[in-house]
This record gives structure tokens, sequence and C-alpha cells, in this order.
């Protein structure tokens, strides 16, 4: 903060004097500049505040770096330049240096002040912190001492509890204090720091003290110099103001003079605007009106073209409704005849099986006989068509040869003449054009290609060759002036300005025209075609791509056809295609040519690509110019890399397809006098109108009454209706047959319709059975047999002429027919005779190529004066008991009134009424009549053979009989009675003991008996009563069962007696009795219905609600008591519940047994853990090994089927003398042996209770039935009982008296669906066992889990203990569809003991929980070396000796040990550099490596180094002890670590070694024991030999007795002499050793046994020295006696015994 407020103020102080330091800037740049230069160099002499400041801005902006970091730099520099220049510049003007100088320096010194400021205030705050410190120091060592005394106080008193307590505050006192101390020193560093930076600060501010009071001097300076530079400044401003006022007065005169100017050219401007204006007036209206006059031309042209297009959308709509029933037509014939087909083949099969011959055989060969007949009768009409063609081949060669020999004389004349006269010139144009307008239609139908080279090559090559030469000729003539006399041509357009351009002829393309020159000869054309084909040969390469050669097309074409359809002659059409390169590779693209005969109607816009990548595509623009009204077909042909290719064209001309709707109209039964019409559909599906005609056929004049004709109208529907289908069916050679005919021979299309007819016909009567023939016949003598009766009994019949016209047309007979456009012809029937009538009609049209439709009119008429228009009165379905009503019209066409009565049968007259019973109908009339039906239960009874019991039908003649006519009129009345009964099944029902906190649901079945459908309703329910669905309404369809729920939900503890009324549509009430008994429990759940959410497999979810006991008093007149029904109440109490959950289930309820007080409620946690059944596991386990064992059988058998197939391979290669391979020979028996084994062998499935849960198969079953399955919703109704008293109090729960009416239910939802996450690793299973782990030591383990959805998820986990064992390593974010990831969890406990904690994986769908478990185990071990130390002994250097321990794994987990001696530790080297532990006098010895061997091998060895114990068991491990020379103290430290981390045991190991067999011990130690870093030499063996005799070593021992009040201890210590076990020194093989100076010890009171004696080899002998103190002892001064101890073995040795005795005192 306060570097940055520093900083702030600078930045302030720079801007304010920045208008002083730019008004000079300009002149003093040179200055400035040098400035800079020395400003900007480094200056290392800086004081501390500037290089602070540099440290500072380090972090800061470059811009404050600069402003205040180089100017604390340079602030010395400053300095001595400011006070040598001081005098000269209180006489000169200061420059811009001198002012920068001066405001850097009055920057560095405001910089300088605030931070002693800032810093004084610093000291001033950790002064009255540290003073505050030390006052929570006082005040917390006094509290200290006041609960030091009274935990003296409570001890004395012995509160144990107290005591604990202010020992509690004792230590966090005593924290506290120390926390404040630590505080309290830091506060006095920070102080003393504080005070330092001051001390410099204030040192700072002492060397710039002068320098201060120069800087205000020169700042007054400055201050005057800045003063007077304004006065001069506001001097220049009054001057260059009064010269601005000046300027201003002229540029205003100027201003004045140009705005005069400006007017007057405005107002000439505006003059001549409106004279302009006027004139544009004029012109505007005049193009106005012409605009309005060509917009209203527009409109109505768009109205007309819009009213078309409403048209073609109508005609549209009806050409498709039209189709339609076509097409259903067509499909209703086509069943018809399949049946018929189907019908004739069971005939015959039961003709045969009659027969008793062979079904199958004689249907097949009837099925051949009809196919061979068909192939031959379509082998003839194929010949025919063939002739056909062949015949206009020629024809279209003779007219090619015509036009050539014509060509070829033009071409001569040509040739003679040099250059044609006009006159010619337009008289082979005129021609051209004659010929083209006025050509054969038949023959220009039939030819195939117009004048082209490749049509007149069928004639001969000579030929060919002239026709060439001609043709070119002629064009190349014509093309010479054809551009200047293009406006001179005869063709002109149908409508003008419709061609954009100029009709021309045709002219050839450059590309196209032939290489070679005119007139060459067969051989040079042959040796041409043959060099063309070798250079096309080399073009086309194979394309092989990565092996693979392709082959087909190279270029797809989109579209694939070049349709150019329904074409004018004249205009120009455009296409354009896109190639496709779909080859392996790189290819191109060459455009060939069209086929020959379209070059002068075709041109191809085609720009090579070049090479094209796989995939790429081109344009290709195809123009079609039509000169000709032909149907052209070819092709365009490209060549590729790989080979040619050519696309099909097409070019279709505008045609007329006409058809009908129907082809016959059938009116039906009519009576005479009555008109009736009917439509047909003329429709024109091509692009080509033409006039119709529809007109009767000749010789029909639909009045054909006869016999004959009925016998006509019967038999020619039904050949043309075959005739028809059998022209359908037929194949496309022959419809094409049929139109080359027509287009032959125009004239005689008639006589090959008949003849093609009755072949059909022919063909349709042998394809028939002939069984269907006779019938046919016989039906055709029948008729002629009645028509001669009837000419009997009529011989006067009025002459034809005289009959009057029944059947008639329309308006429209005739008219235009469009383009894709439908025309309704309406037809009339007007029945004025009674008999059928037909007749026949014939629609021509004007264009030749269009065939005559034709269609058949029947009707039959009848005669009666009077008539009933509904002869079948139909009253639909009634119901008994109801009124229904209908009125009957009857008609007359009599001239005169008749007498009408009304009559019902006997069996209805009690049912059936009709009003009046008799009436008058008037001439030509109606009368209408009311037909009343009222159905009654007894209408089957009375009805009799009028109504079926059975489907419950009426029909009843009625009748009308008219006066004087002894014929009666009847008409039939038809009606279905049904009843309208609804049952209730079943009549009453009982809804039992049902709690107020509970539903009672029962369902009941309501049928409809009625044929109707019923509404109907339950009405007046009571509040404690509800129906569903529909809340007891809907409609039953007839003779349904629908099932209703009724819920009875008690509102209160009593008897329920109710009934529920049912009301149908037609008011009938149907009841239903109903009883219960309330009850009010004295428990009540909080919830009873539990929605649990959709829970994954092993996932948990948890809803928690309440059991309360509100029972508080027996008082039943202030609030409901518990009670069943009218019972007795309750008592007051505690009372117990228990849930019954069923087994298997994946519910638990905890607590689901305890007692609630009165007044209370107890928490009831409910669980939903959805998991598979071990038996569906199982059953799935079953089925996978089946299925395997299925897949096994099927390879093992098609295994031995190949084999056999071998075999058989060698049999059949012996029998034809071959000899079988040895491996052939050998492998079948190997087959058979294992065939032999698996039959012997074979699979049974295990039973589901075999397979056991920890097996594989198990697991796999359990893995797929987790990712397949799909969810299922379970429903658990789980039962409360309630009994009162404390459950605690009794023995067991059934002890408790209980009713069973006071149950509770709760209902669970349980949803469960397919995890989203699932675990792979671990056999699937979702709990991490870690297992025992040491303590302090980490395990880690991975988990693999799956995302099993089809979605990506986003995983969340919970978190873990912060300060448990268990550590989530590398938590996974999101999971892709089928994606596995691992997660890393880690172990480590801290104590011994059971962990366990769970990790929630959280997903949008689901939650996967891991139980994570772990075993902290503490490692302990048993070592068989008492104490600490392991001494080795005494050992003769350069020899080696060893010794064994054992330890033991007392633990339950493995331990992986290492041992570790300290003298091979890493940070031994650094210990050897420390002082020695005998110097500096450490309270114990922690150095516990002593010597070691001079060769630099380790003195301890250890065997084994590492290695693991099992639990229990122990580890026997040998030490090694091998000095290199002679010293006493050898020691290391052994360390036995656990898991690398751990040191279980430290073992000390000692030992000491001697060049000579005996040794002492005992003793005060009088060395250290380390040796000198001098090694020296040992000594020779000749020296040894020569002195036997060592000098005498030194031995202090101390003894001490202890003076008590009444008696003493004598003091005792021990001397071990002993001798080593060694296989040196054979001559000596003991050690004698003895004590001198024994009477002087004695009289001293010391007592040593035994002075002297031997000590065997390995022995050890030790010498007992007591000591008493004598009487003439001073205890003042101490005792001090020597003797020498002397030993013998290989050598002798002297050790001088020091002996010191004092008294101690206790």
């Amino acid at each position: 903060m306060e570097d940055i407020e520093f900083f702030d103020i600078c930045e302030k102080e720079q801007t304010a004097a920045t208008p002083f330091l730019e008004q000079e800037k300009d002149d003093d740049d040179s200055v400035t500049d040098q400035f800079w230069n020395v400003a900007n160099q480094p200056n290392g002499k800086g004081h501390k505040i500037g290089e602070k400041s540099e440290e500072e801005n380090k972090i800061r902006s470059k811009d404050a770096s600069e402003g205040v970091g180089e100017d604390s730099d340079s602030s010395g520099e400053i300095q001595e330049r400011h006070m040598n220049n001081g005098n000269n510049n209180n006489n000169k003007t200061m420059k811009y240096a001198d002012r920068v100088q001066i405001l850097n320096l009055r920057r560095n010194l405001n910089q300088l002040d605030n931070i002693a400021k800032e810093k004084d205030l610093t000291i001033e705050k950790a002064r009255e912190e540290l003073s505050a410190c030390q006052l929570r120091i006082e005040m917390l060592t006094k509290e200290r001492e006041c609960t030091e005394t009274k935990i003296e106080e409570e001890k004395e008193a012995g509160n144990t509890a107290a005591i604990f307590r202010l020992q509690a505050m004792h230590r966090r006192l005593c924290a506290e204090l120390g926390n404040e101390k630590d505080l309290e020193s830091k506060i006095a560093l920070m102080l003393k720091e504080n005070v330092y930076e001051m001390w410099q600060i204030e040192i700072e501010q002492g060397k710039f003290g002068s320098l201060r009071e120069r800087l205000e001097q020169d700042e007054e300076e400055l201050e005057r110099q800045c003063k007077e530079r304004a006065e001069q400044r506001i001097q220049k401003e009054k001057t260059a103001a009064q010269l601005a006022e000046q300027k201003q007065q002229v540029g205003k005169k100027k201003e004045m003079e140009a705005w005069e100017a400006y007017e007057r050219r405005h107002q000439k401007v505006v003059e001549d605007a409106h004279r302009n204006h006027e004139k544009a007036v004029q012109f505007l209206k005049k193009s106005m009106s012409r605009i309005r006059q060509k917009e209203a031309k527009e409109e109505l042209k768009t109205q007309e073209h819009m009213e078309k297009r409403m048209q073609a959308v109508l005609s549209l709509k009806n050409n498709i409704t039209s189709n339609r029933e076509t097409l259903r037509t067509l499909q209703v014939r086509d069943k018809a005849k399949a049946l018929e087909a189907k019908k004739q083949e069971m005939k015959m099969r039961g003709a045969i099986l009659a027969e008793g011959g062979n079904v199958t055989k004689e249907i097949f060969l009837h099925k051949q006989r009809v196919e061979l007949e068909r192939q031959k009768q379509e082998f003839t009409e194929q010949q025919k068509s063939r002739k056909i063609e062949i015949v206009a081949r020629i024809l279209q060669e003779e007219a090619c040869v015509e036009k050539q020999k014509k060509h070829q004389a033009r071409a001569e004349a040509l040739r003679s003449q040099g250059k044609l006269p006009d006159s010619l010139k337009w008289r082979i144009k005129t021609w051209q054009y004659i010929e083209n307008a006025c050509e054969d239609p038949a023959r220009a139908v039939l030819q195939k290609s117009w004048c082209t080279p490749s049509a007149c090559s069928l004639v001969d090559d000579k030929s060919s060759s002239v026709v060439d030469f001609s043709e070119k000729a002629l064009q190349d003539t014509i093309r010479e002036n054809d551009d200047e006399e293009a406006n001179e041509t005869l063709v002109e357009p149908e409508f003008t300005g419709l061609w954009s351009q100029e009709c021309n002829l045709y002219k050839m393309p450059k590309d196209e025209t032939d290489p070679k020159p005119l007139g060459a000869s067969k051989m040079e054309r042959k040796i041409f075609t043959e060099n063309l084909e070798k250079l096309r040969s080399g073009i086309i390469h194979k394309q092989v791509v990565s092996g693979h050669e392709f082959k087909g097309c190279p270029f797809y074409s989109k579209p694939s056809l070049i349709h150019f359809k329904d074409f004018d002659v004249g205009k120009t059409y455009k296409k354009k295609i896109i190639l496709i390169n779909a080859s392996y590779s790189v290819n191109f693209c060459k455009l060939v040519g069209v086929s020959e005969h379209l070059k002068d109607f075709i041109n191809i816009h085609f720009d090579p690509p070049g090479q094209m990548s796989a995939g790429m595509s081109c344009e290709v623009v195809v123009t079609f110019k039509p000169m000709i009204n032909e149907v052209l077909e070819g092709k365009v042909t490209f060549l590729a890399q790989n080979g040619s290719f050519s696309i099909p064209l097409q070019c279709t001309i505008k045609r007329c397809v006409l058809a009908l709707d129907k082809e016959l109209i059938d009116f039906g039964t009519h009576v005479v006098g009555e008109t009736i019409s009917r439509t047909i559909i003329l429709t024109n599906r091509g692009a080509l109108g033409t006039r119709f005609k529809l007109q009767t056929s000749a010789g029909d004049n639909g009045t054909c009454t006869t016999a004959k004709s009925s016998l006509e109208r019967m038999v020619s529907p039904a050949l043309d209706g075959i005739t028809s289908e059998e022209k359908a069916s037929s194949s496309p050679v022959e419809s094409s047959l049929y139109e080359n005919k027509e287009q032959v021979s125009p004239v005689k299309t008639e006589e090959v319709r008949q003849t093609y007819m009755l072949g059909e016909s022919q063909k349709t009567e042998n394809n028939l059975g002939s069984s269907h023939v006779e019938q046919l016949s016989q039906d055709a003598l029948i008729t002629k047999a009645d028509l001669e009766a009837e000419n009997a009994q009529s011989p006067v019949e009025p002459p034809p002429e005289e009959e009057p016209i029944e059947i008639t047309l329309g308006k429209v007979t005739e008219g235009e027919i469009g383009p894709f456009s439908s025309i309704k012809l309406q037809v009339i029937f007007t029945p004025s005779v009674p008999g059928d009538v037909h007749a026949e009609f014939e629609i021509a049209f004007d264009n030749p190529n269009c065939k005559p439709l034709h269609f058949s009119v029947i009707g039959v008429s009848v005669d009666v004066p009077v008539w009933v228009p509904n002869p079948n009165v139909d009253l639909k379905i009634c119901m008994y008991d109801r009124l229904y009503q209908d009125c009957i019209i009857i008609r007359s066409r009599a001239k005169a009134a008749l007498r009408l009565k009304f009559e019902v049968c006997k069996e209805l007259s009690n049912h059936m009424e009709l009003l009046p019973k008799t009436g008058y109908i008037q001439a030509q009339s109606s009368f209408s009549v009311q037909l009343k039906f009222l159905p009654r239960h007894s209408l089957p009874e009375d009805a009799g053979k009028y109504f079926d019991t059975e489907t419950r039908v009426l029909e009843v003649p009625m009748t009308i009989m008219i006066a004087d006519k002894t014929k009666p009129i009847e008409f039939i009345v038809h009606a279905i009675v049904t009843t309208s009964d609804l049952e209730i099944s079943p009549a009453e029902v009982n809804f039992g003991y049902c709690t107020i906190y509970e539903a009672v649901q029962t369902t009941i079945t309501l049928t409809n008996k009625s044929i109707l459908p019923q509404e109907f309703g339950f009405v007046g329910l009571p509040e404690f009563v509800d129906i569903q669905p529909s809340d007891g309404f809907g409609t039953l369809l007839p003779l349904e069962s629908l099932n209703l729920d009724i819920i009875f939900k008690a509102n209160k503890a009593k008897e329920y007696s109710f009934e529920l009324t049912c009301k149908s549509e037609i008011n009938r009430q149907f009841k239903l009795s109903c009883k219960a008994v309330g009850v009010h429990p004295p428990l009540e759940l909080s919830h009873s219905l539990v929605k649990f959410a959709a829970t994954a497999l092993n996932d948990v979810s948890t809803a928690t609600l309440y059991v309360i006991n509100a029972h508080v008093s027996l008082n039943r007149f202030t609030h409901a008591v518990p009670r069943i029904g009218k019972g007795e109440i309750a008592p007051v109490g505690p009372t117990s519940f228990e849930f019954l959950v069923p087994e298997d289930s994946p519910v638990t309820i905890m607590p689901s047994v305890g007692t609630v007080l009165p007044g209370k409620k107890c928490l009831i946690q409910v669980y939903f853990r959805p998991v598979l059944s071990e038996q569906l596991i199982r059953e799935e386990a079953v089925q996978m090994l089946c299925r395997e064992d299925a897949q096994r059988t099927m390879l093992k058998k098609i295994h031995e089927s190949e084999m056999q197939k071998r075999k058989d391979e060698t049999v059949a290669g012996k029998k034809d003398g071959k000899k079988p391979s040895f491996a052939a020979f050998r492998q079948p028996l190997r087959v058979r042996s294992s065939k032999h084994a698996a039959a012997s062998s074979g699979f049974e499935p295990p039973k589901p209770e075999e397979i056991k849960t920890n097996s594989e198969e198990y697991i796999a079953a359990q893995y797929s039935l987790i990712r397949n399955f799909t969810g299922k919703f379970e429903r658990y109704i789980i039962p409360c009982f309630v009994a009162s008293g404390d459950i605690d109090e009794k023995i067991g729960s059934e002890n408790l008296k209980y009713s069973p009416y006071n149950t509770l239910y709760l209902e669970l939802h349980c949803p469960a669906v397919a995890p989203s996450v699932v675990v792979t690793s671990n056999n699937g299973k979702n709990i991490v066992n870690f297992g025992e782990v040491a303590v302090g030591h980490r395990i880690i383990k991975r988990i693999t889990i799956q995302n099993i959805s089809q979605e990506q998820l986003a995983l969340g986990f919970s978190i873990l203990n912060p300060n448990g064992p268990f550590l989530l390593v590398s938590p996974v974010g999101t999971l892709e569809p089928g994606e596995n990831q691992f997660l890393f969890i880690s172990f480590c406990p801290n104590e011994s003991k059971l962990f366990f904690e769970t990790l929630d994986i959280r997903s949008i769908k689901a939650t996967l929980t891991l139980s994570i478990i772990g075993h902290g185990v503490a490692p302990s071990i048993a070592c068989s070396v008492e104490g600490e130390v392991l001494d080795m002994g005494y050992v003769i250097a350069k020899e080696k000796v060893t010794s064994t321990f054992k330890i033991q794994n007392t633990s339950t987990l493995p331990l992986r040990y290492s041992i570790k001696l300290e003298s091979l530790s890493q940070t031994r080297d650094k210990e050897q550099q420390r002082l020695p532990f005998f110097i500096t006098s450490p309270p114990g010895r922690t150095d516990f490596v002593g010597t070691q061997n001079y060769s630099g091998l380790s003195v301890f060895n250890i065997f084994p180094v590492e290695g693991v114990i099992e639990p229990g068991k122990s580890q026997d491990f040998t030490v090694t002890f091998s000095p290199d020379h002679e010293s006493l103290y050898y020691s290391d430290c052994l360390k036995v670590v656990l898991f690398g981390k751990e040191i279980a045991r430290e073992i000390w190991l000692k030992g000491a070694a001697r060049n000579h067999m005996m040794f002492v011990e005992g003793g005060d130690p009088l060395d250290v024991p380390l040796e000198s870093l001098a090694i020296t030499s040992p000594m020779s063996e000749e020296a040894a030999k020569g002195e036997l005799e060592e000098p005498a070593k030194s031995l202090l021992l101390s003894l001490e007795y202890i003076q008590a009040e009444t008696s003493g201890t004598p003091a005792v210590r021990e001397l071990k002499i002993g001798a080593i076990r060694t296989a040196q020194f054979a001559s000596k093989k003991n050690v004698e050793f003895s004590l001198d100076s024994l009477p002087v010890l004695q009289q001293k009171g010391f007592t040593i046994e035994p002075v002297k004696g031997t000590v065997d080899r390995g022995q050890i002998k030790c010498i007992s020295v007591s000591w008493v103190p004598p009487a003439d002892f001073d205890p003042d001064h101490p005792l001090m006696v020597a003797a020498v101890l002397t030993l013998k073995g290989d050598i002798k040795e002297s050790y001088k015994v020091l002996f010191i005795a004092r008294v101690v005192c206790t």
C-alpha cells in the first residue's frame, strides 16, 4: 500500500507539471535528449530507497519504473549538478532540463518524506501490538499460576473430574502462553527491523537537508519565471486576438457578397425548374397512361394464366380421382380373376382326384400346356411385328435412296455451275420447307432417322459416300450466305415474339466434320479406321488402385437419361447434366460425340476439365433444336482413361393419350318416368390436344328391349372385359405392334382391330374351362327360347323408329380437349317403357393417331301405378318399450286418384301400427304414412316366424291394398330389437373392515346386455365413495363388460350400509348394495404411499416417514378415539408396531419393530435397493452354458462333415487307383475318436442350484443381465401390525394382543432401471476390499467403470473422509457411451482398526455406490535377542564367528522386511563429520558404530537381508563377526525395517578382537571406544617370537561401600578372565592367571577370590573383588591400591589393576 500511494502522488505531480514542461519542449529538445541519456544510464551508487524502488518497479508498469526508479538512481547526480549550477540559475532563465531536474528532485524528496511517515506509523503500531502482547502474556501467566494452585487444591481434595478439567485448562493456557511468546518475539523482531529502517531513512533525509533548502529557492525562482512567461503569453494572445478579429470582419464581407451571388443563381435555377416541371408533367401523364394500359394488359394476361393454371389443377385433381378409381377397379378385377383361377384349379383338382389321378402332375402339365400356347401366340405376334418392321425399313431405305439421288443431282449441278443463282437457291429452300412440312405422317413415324449417313449405309458403301459428298456440298453452299439471307426464310413462328433468334438452318460444327478428304476410297477409309482404333486403344488404360482393378462405368451422370419431352419443332431446348467421377482415382473425360442420326439436332457444349479426382464432377450442356416432329433416340458418348461410356438420349414428341374412367354405366332399376343422370370422364394425359365428338355407335338407338339385345348385353361385355384384360396384360411388343400397324396402314386400322379382337376372343375362349363354355352356350339357348316365347305372345311390336329414346346425352357432345386435362360427359336415363335398356356410344377424335373410345350404358325400367320409393324401411336397432316412428312415402304415376288401404300382419298388431289406415293418393302425387313401432317384451313370442331369436332381427311385410287392383304393393320393415338392461356383478359388495387412513378398493363388472352403446353414470355418490375410471361415468359398447373400481374411504369409526345408483341414458336405474365397517387404529403413518425415484440396480434410495401415536385421551366427545366400528375404545398408553416385509424383496424398513408413547412419533426409514435375484442369475448362467454348448456342437458337426468329405475323397481316390496321403488317412481316425469321446461324454446342463455365486458362470450371467436390463416396476404393500403395550416389557411380540383390523398398510412404488455406470473390474463387484494393510503403508487399487448407456455422462463423486485413510486419486469427469475409465483409490491406515467408507459415483441418471473396506494392522514382531545388545564376544583377529537369532511375525499380515546396518547407511559420511560423543558429552551414547575393518569390508554381516515373513511364521538370521585387526570396540547397529519405512527393532551388535588367545574384561573404561585415524602396523612375527611378553596394561576398578544408618553393604566387583576358542596356538591349550600384592590388598579391606587359576579354551572365569572399609579408613579420602594381574597363554601379559574404594552414605 505504501508503494502504491507513493506512485499515485508521483503521477499527480508529474501530471500537474506537464503544461509547464510542454511550453519549451521544442526549444530544448537537444538538452532534453542529453538529460534522458544521462538519466537512463545505469548507476550503481544509488541509495537504498532507489534500490528498493527498482525491485518493486519490476512488478509494476514500465512507465512507473522509468519515472521513479531511474530518477531515484540518478538523484545523486542531479544533486551534484544542481549544487554546481546553483549560482548560474539565479541570474539566467531556467532551461527545460533544469526544470525537469527540480521536479524529479521534489518528487524524490516527497517520496522519502512519505516513506518516513508511513514507517513511523508502522513502528507505532508494532509498539502497541507488542505492549498488548506483553499484557496478554502477563494475564495468561497469572491464570496458569492460579490454575496450578487449583490443581494442587483439588488433588488434596481428591476431586478427579475437577483435576482433569483443570489439567486440560492448564494445557490450553500453556499452549496459548507459548503462542503469545512466539508472537511477542516476532513482533519484537519486526519492530527492531522497522526501527533500523527508520534510522536509515532519517540518515537519508539528513543527507538531503541542504539540497532541500536549495530546492525551495529554485522552486520560488521557477514560479517567478512561470508568472513572467504567463504575462508574455497573455500579451501575445491579445495581439493574436486583434488580428483574428480583423480577419473575421474581412471574411464576413466576402461571405455576404458570395451569398448575394448565390441567391441570384438560385432564383434563376428555380425559374428554369418550374418551366421544366410543367413540360415534364405533360410527358409524365402520357407515360403513365401507357404504363397503365400495359399493366392492364399484363393483369389480364396474369388472370388468364391463373385461370389456366386453376383449370390445370382441377383437371389434375380429376385425373387423380379417375386414376384412383381405375386402379381400384383393376385391383378388384385382378382379385376376381385370381379367385376365378383358384376356383378353376380347385375344380380341376377335384375332378382329377375323382378320377384317381396325380393332382400335382396333371396341374403341372396343364400349366405347361397353357404356357406353351401363350408362347406360341407371342411368337406368332412377334413374327407379324417383325414383318411389319422389315416392310417399314424397306420403305425407309427406298425413301433414303430417292432423297440421296436428288441431293446427288443437285451436287453435280453445283459442281458444273460453280455457284447457284439466287432463284435456284430460293427454289431449293422452298422445296425443303414443303418437303419437311408436307411429309407423309405414316412414313414420318416409321422413319427412324432423318437423312443420316448411318441410315444410308444400309444400301452400299459407294452410295453412302456419294450421299455424304452431296449432303456436305449442299450444306456448304447453304452455309455461305446463311447469315446474309436469314431474314428471307419462309419459316415463321406460330406466335410473334417467341423466337429470340432467327430461324437459321442447322450448321454443322467444325469438330464433327470428317477430317478425311471427300471422296476417299474404301481402302483409305479402312486404313483410317484401323489407325483410329489403335489410337483409341493406346488412350485407354486399366485403372488399378491398391491391387483392385476398377470395372464398370467410370462416370455417373445426373440425370442418367437425357430426355427432351413434348418438344416443339423450331424451338431450342437446353439441359444440363453433371458427370461424377466414380472411379478409384484421378480420371479424365473427353467428349467423343453423339449418335450419327442426332448430329443434326443435338449440340453438346462441354469444356474438358482436365484430370478429375474421385468424386469430383463437371457439367455438360446439351442443346436440342428439333427440325422434324419425330421420336429420336440415341446416346452421347464420352471417353475416359479406363474406357468409353455413353449417356442415353431420348426426344419424344407431343401425343394425345386419351382414356375413359369407365367402360360401362349401369343405371340399375328405376321406375318409368324418372330421370337419372350419370357422368363419365374423358381424360387426356398427353401434351397434345384434339377435338372430340360423342355419338352413338352405328345401329344403336338406345331402346333395345328384346331378348336378343339382352343376350348381346350379357355376352359382349364379358368378351370385351376379357379382351381388354388380355390386351392390358399383353407384352410391350404386342402394344408396339398395334401402334406400328396403325402407322403403316391407317386405312385398315379397323380391320386389324377386328381381327385382333377375334383372335383375342378365341384365345380367351381357349383359356376358359370347358365347363364355363358349356354353361355360356346353355344360357344363350335358354335366352333364345324365351325370346321365341315372348315373340309368340306379343306378335304386334312397334317399329324401331317409333320407339322412344330412353338413354340420351347431355349438353356437351363435342369440343376441344386440351393437354393434360379432362372433360365430364353426361349421360341421361329416362325410362319410359318397362324392360332392359342397352346403348353403345363412341367418342371419335380428329387426331388420326387416336383410336375411338367406346362405352356401354345399361338400365332397367319397371311400370307400377303406385310404388314405394323405399321398399325396405330400416328402423335400425330398437329397444324394448321405446317408441320409434318413421314416415313412408308412397308415389303414384296414375292419372286418377286411388284409394289405398294399409294393413299390418296380425302377429305384430300389438307392436306396430300404420296411420292412417286408409287414404287417397292423388294423380301423379305422393302420400305419406306414419309408421309407429313400440316393441314390447312379448315380441319374440308374438312375432313368430318374422323374428329370429338368435340374431334378434325382425322382418315384417307390410301390405298396401289398391282399390280395384288385385295385386297389392308390399314393402318390408326391418328392425333389430334389443334390450336396454345393464347388469352389475356382484349385486352386493362388502368392503369389510377399513381404517380411516386408507381406502379399500373392490372391482365390479358392469355389462351392457344391449347391442346398442349405452351411456351410464353413478349418481348421488356419498362423500366416502369414489368410482373410477371417469368418476363412474362412461359409455358401454354393445355387449361390452367394463370393470369399475369402487373405492371406499371411511371417515370415522362406524358401521356403513348404503346403496349406489347407476342410471342409463334412458333414465333406467340399477342398484348396488354396499356394506363396510370403519376402523380408527391407535397409530397412524405420516405417509401411506411412498414413490421412490427410478433407482438403478445395486443403488439405494431412501425415504423417511413417521409412526405417530396421537391417542392421548379416552374422551370421545372432544375428538375421535381409536376403536373398531362401535367397539371398545383402545387404551391410552404405549403402543407397539411391527412392519412385516416380504422375503426376498428389495425393501428394508428400519426399525421394523418399535413402541410409540402417547403423543410421540417414531422415525422410520425405508430403503429400496433393487438387485437381481440369484435364481434368475443362475437360470441365465445355465442358458449361457447351453448356448455355448450348442455353438461348440455346431462347429463340431461342421468339422465332422469336413472330415467325412475328406474321407469320402480318400476312398474315391483308392477306387481310382490313387494312393491316399498319410495325413488324409490319419485325420479321420482322430476325428472318429474325438466323436466317440464326445458321444460318450454328452453335455448335461447343470441345475440352477449347482451354480455357485463365486463362479465365473455366475458372474458372467450377472454381468449380462445388468447390461440387458430394461427396467421394471414393482409395487409392494407392507402391513404394519399394531398392538397395545410396550414390546420391550414382553418376552416376544407374540405375547402382545393385537387386532388384524387395526393393521396399517404402507404402499411402496419401486421402479428399477438399468445402471448407467457399472464396474467391470473385480468381476463386476461394487466392493473394493484392500484387505489387511500395515499402518502407515499405502496401497493403490484400480477400479474400471464403464458407461453402458447411450448418452454421455458427467460424473460427480462424493467426498471421502478428509482425515480418513481412503483417497480418490484420479476422478473422472465425463464418460462417453461404451467408454471405460479407471479410478485409482489409495488406502493408507494410520491406526490399527477396520475402516469402511462409501464412494458415490453420481450421474444424471443414477448413482453407483462403491463400498471401500480396509483393515489397518500394526505390524508386530518378536525377536529372540533379549535386550537391545547382541554380544559376539571375543575372537582372534582375522577369524570369524557366527551367531543366530530369530524374528517371529506376530501380526496377521505378511511382513516385508529388510535388514540395514548403521555402518552402511547413506548418511554415515555426514555423521562422521560431527564431533565425537565423548567430546560433546551427550546424556547417552547415540553413536552405535564403533571400530571398522581396515580393509573396508563390513565387520558384521547378516543373512538374509530382505524377505517376507508370513503371519505366525518366523525367520532365522545369521550374524557373522569377522574383524581384521585387534580392537575391543567393534560395534554396529542392526535395524529391522518393515515395508521399507518403519523400523521395528534395533539391535546393537558388539564384539572384540584380540591377537592373542586370552583377554581380561571388566573394570571402568580408561579410553574412548574410537581408534586413531592412523593405522599402526601390527608387530611382526619375529618380534613377537623374540619378545613374548607385552608391556603392562592398566585396569581401573572402583568400589563404593554403601553406609546405612545401622549397617553397610560391602562393595563387590568382578573381573573376567577368558580364553578364546581358536585353532591357532595349538601348543597352549589353556590360560593361566595370577594376582600379586594380595597381603596389601587384604590389609586395605579387599577380598579377592580366586587369586590364581587356569582357564580352558572357550571358557571364562570371574575374579570376585569385595571391599569393606577398615577401621582406620578416612571417608574423606578415597582408598587407592595397585596390584599386578599376570596372564600366561601364547604370550605373557601383565595388567596393572588400580583399586579405588570410597564410602557412600545414603
